[in-house]
């Protein structure tokens, strides 16, 4: 039995890593908020103390935001985009006594880097490990490596976590959405993916429909949008517990990241009806992962295929984003990416989203391949979010030749004829607007502007090209440059080893459940 004084927690959610400058992140940043720090948070006052909640989605100061608290111990959730600012977060934390916890998804990637800088860091987290981090002091000059056995079983209602999503809705622009999970893991094996390697967990449905109830009580008009990394893999189950909730004929707005085999089109009318608005179905690659699509083929026809299965999915989900990995090791020559402008011709209505292949540490399979190869580039942790810059030298492809592909097939998929024939292709005036918008935002002829920078700096800066090449480890001038602009106030705070990372260490390695 535990005789604690309450801590003062700050939990503070970096949704992203720099102040939002594109029009489509200021729109729907506030949209992007985590599940799981508000269920951090939940638990946290579950266990006596008392809760301070700081979302950062880039539309304020948040040195400001964090100065207005007293706290005693920090919690900060974060992608690896937003390691380096977590870094120089924790490091201002730690000079006023707190003690800091890393979690979500970099933690669990990148442990060992992580425990340079916080003193726990956590991996699968529940209630008695979030009370051993808070509870059990700080862990100096090294901090310590936290994870349960799986992850958690039950996760806080909407209702008790209401008073922390709220905070959020003052932020969003326009469109509200409410974050909600009906299973953990993935029973999919794609070798990139960090979801692969957690067990698949469908979670009970019955909470699932009451906070579907409490949210049509409290703001009907808001969306929800599914954190499965694959929803609907019970599809039955999931869909009959929404339809009850559901049976007075007034849909919620739902969206759903899901793979293309359960999308089948026996199912697309049910989810139209149940109020599906928005699909983003993997597709990944035209060479191979045939279960995950359900089209067992490659090449043009799987193309085909999907981009009539797709079109399908469309008269009956108003929004769909398709998902592709760039530089596969599958992958060579230019057919890949030509295959991928025919489906861009072939189904003008769905949104292309491209991702270059990223090894995030520990946390995919295939990561120990491109390690053992000496493929890995140690790329500062702000340039890892699929976008910015690529960690994995391409196996059939020299850096360049690679960015031009790249760039060739963007600027084709966001050439003006393109975005207009995207409007077109769908139905409603929201989707519309969202792919216009997406297209000539950050995310569609930003990516193009960005990439060619990249890949002129790979000719003209030798240390761009040495660092890429696996010739120096030195981080280029340019990139430090940028985690400087970015950082702002925080680049002072931030200490000047965090750039290069360290070797990870696998968590068997590492410290499980230890008792405090």
């Amino acid at each position: 039995m535990r005789a604690l004084k309450p801590r003062r927690v700050l939990v503070l959610d970096l949704v992203t890593h720099a102040p939002a400058k594109a029009l489509f992140h200021r729109v729907m940043m506030a949209n992007m908020a985590g599940f799981m720090p508000q269920v951090a948070a939940v638990w946290t006052e579950e266990l006596g103390h008392e809760v301070i909640y700081v979302p950062f989605v880039g539309q304020r100061d948040l040195l400001d935001d964090l100065q207005e608290h007293e706290f005693d111990v920090l919690i900060v959730s974060a992608f690896t985009q937003s390691a380096l600012l977590a870094t120089a977060i924790a490091t201002w934390a730690r000079s006023r006594g707190a003690v800091t916890v890393l979690a979500g998804p970099h933690a669990r990637c990148f442990p060992t880097d992580a425990a340079r800088w916080f003193d726990w860091v956590l991996g699968f987290t529940d209630k008695e490990i979030l009370a051993t981090a808070i509870e059990s002091g700080p862990r100096r000059p090294v901090g310590e490596y936290l994870t349960a056995e799986a992850q958690p079983r039950e996760l806080p209602s909407l209702r008790q976590r209401w008073h922390f999503q709220e905070r959020l809705f003052p932020r969003a622009r326009g469109i509200t959405v409410v974050p909600m999970i009906a299973s953990l893991g993935c029973p999919y094996t794609c070798p990139f993916c960090v979801d692969a390697v957690v067990p698949y967990q469908a979670l009970p449905l019955e909470p699932l429909m009451e906070d579907l109830r409490f949210l049509r009580e409290r703001k009907p008009d808001a969306m929800v949008s599914f954190y499965d990394p694959n929803f609907g893999v019970r599809f039955d189950s999931t869909m009959l517990a929404l339809e009850e909730v559901i049976d007075d004929g007034k849909p919620v707005r739902f969206i759903a990241e899901s793979s293309l085999s359960i999308l089948r089109k026996e199912r697309l009318e049910r989810m139209g009806r149940a109020g599906f608005v928005a699909a983003l179905p993997g597709i990944e690659t035209w060479n191979d992962l045939g279960n995950k699509t359900g089209h067992a083929r490659t090449g043009m026809d799987k193309v085909k295929e999907v981009a009539t299965h797709l079109n399908d999915v469309l008269e009956h989900v108003p929004y769909v984003q398709a998902n592709f990995v760039l530089g596969l090791d599958i992958d060579e020559g230019d057919e890949p990416f030509e295959l991928t402008k025919r489906f861009v011709d072939l189904a003008p209505g769905v949104f292309p989203g491209y991702s270059l292949l990223t090894a995030f540490g520990i946390g995919a399979a295939q990561n120990d391949t491109y390690r053992d190869q000496g493929r890995l580039v140690p790329v500062p942790f702000h340039f890892l979010n699929n976008n910015l810059a690529m960690n994995v030298r391409p196996l059939n492809y020299d850096w360049v030749s690679f960015y031009d592909r790249v760039i060739d097939l963007v600027a084709y998929t966001f050439a003006p004829r393109q975005i207009l024939r995207r409007a077109r292709g769908t139905k409603f005036f929201t989707t519309k607007w969202m792919n216009a918008l997406r297209g000539l935002s950050s995310e569609g002829m930003g990516r193009v502007a960005h990439h060619r920078k990249v890949r002129q700096a790979l000719i003209d800066d030798r240390q761009m090209r040495d660092f890429f090449e696996g010739d120096s480890v030195r981080v280029p001038d340019v990139m430090v440059a940028r985690v400087k602009r970015d950082l702002g106030e925080f680049w002072e705070l931030l200490p000047i080893d965090a750039l290069s990372q360290v070797d990870e260490v696998r968590p068997g390695a590492m410290a499980v459940r230890p008792t405090a």
